[in-house]
C-alpha cells in the first residue's frame, strides 16, 4: 500500500477565535441567541478560519463524475451515456450547479475520473480516466485498490487547488448514474442499517424499481460481508470513484484547514467514510441540506448533524449546498458588520 495519506492528522480547530467570535455575538445589538443558527454558524466559521470575523467571499465547488458497473443491473432509470452528457452541461453552464456557481461568483472544477464514454475529451473538464467507471460490485470489487487511491488522491488534488485559489469554503458535488446504489450500499454496509430503510429512487425509479435496486444491494453486501468492517475497503468494493474522490477531498481539506459544507445523501455517505478514516476530519464538515433520499436522515443522525436547509431537493450536483452558501454568507456579514451596543450607544439589558 502506498502512504496512508489520508490517516495523517487535520488541522485544529482555533479555540481562541470560537470564544473571542462567541463574545462578540453576546455584545451585537440584539437579543443574545435571536438570529438562532445563524450565530452558532458564524461562531463555527470563525474557529475554523482562524479569525473573529469570517468571511465566505471565495467559494471552490468541485464536480467529481464517474460511471458505475451496479448499472448493468438494471437500478437506473436513465441511462449511463447521461455521466458523460452531463459533463457537457456543467462546462457549458447549463447545468443547475453551472448556474448557482455564476450566481455565487464561486470557482466551479469539473473533473471526469471515469465514464463509459471513454473518448470524452472535453475543454474545461479534467479527464482522469482511471477506469472507464467502476465495475458492478454485484459481482465483484467496484475498483481495485489502486483505482481507489487514485481517485482519493483526485480529491486531495482538488482540494489543494481549492486552498492554493484562497478558498474560503470548498463544496464537493458528484455526477454518476447508478450513484445512488452505491451510496446507499455503503451505507448500509457503514451503518449496519436494513436495505429497505436506505434505498430511495434515486433519478425516479417506481415502487418495482427501488425494491429491485434494494435486492441488486442485498446480493452485494452478502458478496463483500467479509470486509465490511473496514471504511477503506467497504468504499473500494461498494463505491465510485466519484465517492472516493470526495472522501479524498473532504479529508484533505480538514488536513489543510478549509472549511467543508457537504451536499447531499451521495457527499453525506463520502462524509461519513471519510470519518470513519480519520475521525478529525468531523469539525471541518458542516451540512448543505437534508435532502429526499431516504437514507440521508440516517446518515446525518449518525454523523449528528444539523443541515442549514431542508427543501426537498435530490438533484445531487453540489446544488444543495451551493443553495445554502447565501444564508452562510449572511450569517458572517450580520457577525461582522452588526454594530455592539457599545458602538451603537444602545443599552444592553441589566447584568
Amino acid at each position: 500500500m502506498t502512504q496512508s495519506w489520508w490517516l495523517n492528522p487535520c488541522k485544529r480547530i482555533d479555540g481562541l477565535c470560537v470564544e473571542r467570535a462567541q463574545e462578540r455575538q453576546q455584545q451585537l445589538t440584539k437579543p443574545a441567541g435571536s438570529l438562532g443558527r445563524l450565530e452558532s454558524l458564524a461562531v463555527q466559521l470563525a474557529g475554523l478560519q482562524g479569525q473573529v470575523k469570517p468571511s465566505l467571499a471565495q467559494v471552490w465547488i468541485a464536480i467529481f463524475a464517474g460511471d458505475h458497473g451496479v448499472v448493468a443491473e438494471g437500478v437506473s432509470a436513465f441511462p449511463q451515456e447521461v455521466t458523460g452528457q452531463m459533463l457537457l452541461n456543467f462546462v457549458n453552464g447549463g447545468a443547475a450547479i453551472s448556474v448557482l456557481a455564476r450566481q455565487l461568483g464561486a470557482s466551479l472544477e469539473v473533473v471526469d475520473l471515469g465514464t463509459v464514454t471513454s473518448t470524452l475529451d472535453l475543454p474545461g473538464v479534467r479527464h482522469l480516466h482511471i477506469g472507464a467507471g467502476t465495475a458492478n460490485f454485484a459481482q465483484g470489487p467496484a475498483m481495485t485498490q489502486a483505482q481507489g487511491e487514485q481517485a482519493l488522491q483526485a480529491g486531495r488534488d482538488s482540494a489543494l487547488r481549492a486552498l492554493a485559489s484562497g478558498a474560503q469554503l470548498f463544496i464537493g458535488g458528484e455526477m454518476g448514474i447508478g450513484n445512488t446504489t452505491a451510496a446507499s450500499a455503503l451505507a448500509c454496509a457503514l451503518l449496519d442499517c436494513p436495505v429497505a430503510h436506505l434505498t430511495g429512487p434515486g433519478t425516479g425509479l417506481d415502487a418495482a424499481g427501488v425494491s429491485h435496486k434494494a435486492q441488486v444491494i442485498e446480493r452485494a453486501l452478502a458478496l463483500h460481508a467479509a470486509q465490511r468492517g473496514d471504511a477503506l475497503h467497504t468504499l473500494f468494493n461498494l463505491g465510485g470513484f466519484e465517492i472516493a474522490a470526495l472522501v479524498g477531498a473532504y479529508l484533505a481539506c480538514a488536513q489543510e484547514g478549509v472549511a467543508v459544507l457537504v451536499d447531499g445523501f451521495i457527499c453525506s455517505v463520502a462524509a461519513l467514510l471519510a470519518v470513519r478514516l480519520n475521525p478529525q476530519v468531523r469539525p471541518w464538515l458542516l451540512f448543505g441540506h437534508r435532502g429526499a433520499e431516504p437514507g440521508h436522515r440516517h446518515v446525518l443522525e449518525t454523523l449528528e448533524a444539523e443541515p442549514v436547509l431542508e427543501l426537498g431537493l435530490r438533484l445531487g450536483e453540489g446544488s444543495g449546498a451551493a443553495l445554502a452558501v447565501p444564508l452562510l454568507r449572511l450569517a458572517c456579514e450580520l457577525h461582522g458588520q452588526m454594530a455592539t451596543f457599545t458602538e451603537a450607544a444602545v443599552a444592553d439589558r441589566p447584568a
